[in-house]
């Protein structure tokens, strides 16, 4: 077993509950329980004691249901005669209302600070095993993240996905409806009525953005159950007066997750059994297949550093030539949603497909917290050739998320693929830059970006934003008012972006990467298909103005944000934290 995160957890994997349930020392902390109603007596203590941790709060739509979810889970556990801590964790932000603004900042920060309340729970409290249950964007990775830093039984289980709203609608539907009233395109009101009417139910944004998009790779990793990432949050009662209840079907997948963790109690099945490098491939490769959120690039790598793997970014190149792009779904297909994506069979259905066209190296045999990837795979009906195509029906023959390097990003940089038009995957224009998301978006709105310009977009990465603003509002404005022009960022994008828009352009121009030296006018050549991203500079101009850099000044020097962009790496490894052990031992062997 590897080595636990300190000496608290050591003694937690090999006694559990015992730490704070045996002896008549810990009898005060007995009484205290009592008090609490975990336990009825003191005699109660004997149970196994497992720790649901919800993520509930009315600030975000995929959240609104949790409080119901995390009561039927409590209540399962119980049943099968557990003693139940039942905490709620804080710091959960809905990405789609911190958009366009500062708060955006806080995002992806979050995600340290929701793995670290978990750590503190588990770690003050033990327990035997424990439940997270989650939705959205930054929740799922800190939640998967917890389970292998932690590493002992544990499960996750989501929310579940929106239904789309009127006319198939979504919440891209809205953010690109403003740049088409920028344009003059529609009026207030349309916008308004749009507004109004794409994001009615409970659930995660309904199509395939980041937070729906890690659902999905949680379970072909292994970590949550079957359905977790498709079945929807939400039944519709009235479609014609927008009226719903939560799905009996999720409830049902939830209480099943009480079932899953007394198996992996009882087998003494821990999350670091479960992800290994090749079940990081396995979601890389649904991933591909799905064209999911780029962020799921930057949350997957920190699950493998959690997980003392050590997974190259460039890996990713190499997976995607060998699997097919099999289904689109929102931003990427518009009228496309996670209910249509669950009605044809799933995730288990497109691993299905990707299995049978025989090129990705998916690993079926590999265990899950249900059984195995296979077990899974099999039962899922055929591809139904629509949302989900095989053959020579498929949207492309390599996969829909690609890695470019060059000298604007010579530790990679990342683009959905899948999400980008044919005749836009090569793209030569000359450089707009802009150092800061909100002078971009400005200019953009203002006609200023036209045809054939590459927007540079910097000071937006993990340490310069700092905390790598997701760029929804000008990559939506963009589209919206039908531009014909790149964007390039060491900042990141919604799950919600399409079109050529390229983030994560490693080292960002805060630690001193070329994208900080591009110039007004450059020219800009991207090759999406040969995976290059150049600037037609002459190496001696560009090593020139690199040495004149001024050294970047942080932004933000005060409270937690501040403490985050002195400590964050840069997003070729997942923008982890620098106390990163297998980061820092990767540097010394690498000499740098």
């Amino acid at each position: 077993m590897p080595k636990a995160i300190n000496e608290g957890f050591e003694a937690i994997r090999k006694k559990g509950s015992r730490v704070v349930a045996e002896g008549n020392p810990m009898l005060p902390a007995a009484g205290l329980m009592v008090a609490t109603g975990t336990l009825s007596s003191v005699h109660d203590r004997k149970r196994p004691f497992v720790t649901v941790i919800n993520s509930y709060t009315t600030q975000i739509p995929g959240h609104v249901h949790l409080n119901v979810l995390g009561e039927k889970v409590v209540n399962a556990l119980k049943a099968k005669g557990c003693n139940v801590w039942y905490a709620n964790i804080g710091a959960a932000i809905c990405d789609g209302i911190a958009m366009g603004h500062f708060g955006m900042k806080y995002s992806l920060p979050s995600r340290e600070l929701i793995a670290d309340q978990i750590e503190s729970i588990i770690g003050a409290h033990p327990c035997d095993a424990w439940i997270g249950i989650g939705n959205c964007d930054k929740i799922i990775p800190a939640m998967l993240n917890s389970m292998v830093r932690l590493n002992i039984p544990s499960v996750y289980v989501s929310g579940g996905p929106m239904l789309a709203g009127r006319n198939k609608s979504d919440l891209i539907t809205v953010f690109e409806g403003v740049g088409k009233e920028a344009a003059g395109k529609i009026s207030s009101d349309q916008l308004a009525e749009m507004a109004n009417s794409a994001c009615r139910t409970c659930g995660s944004c309904a199509g395939m953005f980041t937070a729906n998009s890690m659902n999905c790779l949680a379970e072909a990793i292994g970590l949550a159950l079957p359905g977790n990432g498709t079945i929807p949050a939400a039944a519709w009662t009235d479609t014609k007066a927008l009226s719903w209840v939560i799905n009996p079907e999720r409830v049902a997948l939830v209480e099943k997750a009480a079932d899953v963790l007394e198996e992996l109690l009882k087998k003494k099945i821990r999350p670091r059994d479960i992800v290994t490098k090749r079940s990081i491939d396995n979601a890389f490769i649904l991933d591909l297949a799905m064209g999911g959120s780029t962020n799921t690039v930057l949350h997957t790598l920190a699950l493998a550093c959690e997980a003392g793997i050590d997974y190259p970014l460039e890996r990713i190149n190499l997976l995607a030539r060998k699997t097919p792009n099999l289904c689109k779904v929102s931003p990427s297909r518009p009228d496309v949603h996670m209910e249509d994506v669950h009605r044809v069979g799933g995730i288990a259905a497109i691993l299905k497909a990707v299995a049978e066209d025989g090129r990705a190296p998916l690993s079926l045999d590999l265990k899950t917290c249900t059984g195995t990837l296979r077990d899974m795979v099999e039962k899922a009906p055929d591809a139904d050739g629509d949302v989900i195509r095989t053959g020579e029906k498929v949207f492309s023959r390599e996969g829909g998320l690609a890695v470019l390097y060059g000298n604007i990003a010579p530790q990679g940089a990342v683009v959905k693929t899948a999400g980008v038009e044919k005749d836009m995957m090569k793209f030569t224009g000359r450089a707009k830059c802009y150092d800061s998301q909100d002078l971009a978006l400005d200019a953009i709105l203002k006609g200023k970006v036209v045809d054939g310009d590459v927007v540079v977009i910097r000071y937006e990465g993990p340490k310069g934003g700092p905390g790598m603003m997701e760029m929804l509002s000008p990559t939506s404005a963009i589209k919206g008012r039908g531009i014909r022009a790149a964007l390039i960022t060491d900042g990141r994008f919604s799950g919600g972006t399409r079109g050529l828009c390229i983030g994560h352009v490693s080292p960002e121009a805060a630690a001193g990467g070329p994208i900080a030296v591009i110039r007004n006018g450059d020219v800009i050549e991207i090759d999406a298909v040969k995976r290059t991203l150049e600037l037609l500079v002459p190496a001696g101009e560009i090593k020139s103005r690199l040495r004149k850099l001024k050294p970047f000044s942080p932004r933000v020097t005060g409270g937690w944000l501040g403490r985050y962009s002195r400590h964050v790496l840069s997003a070729h490894t997942g923008a982890v934290m620098d106390n990163n052990v297998l980061f820092e031992n990767s540097k010394k062997k690498k000499g740098s």
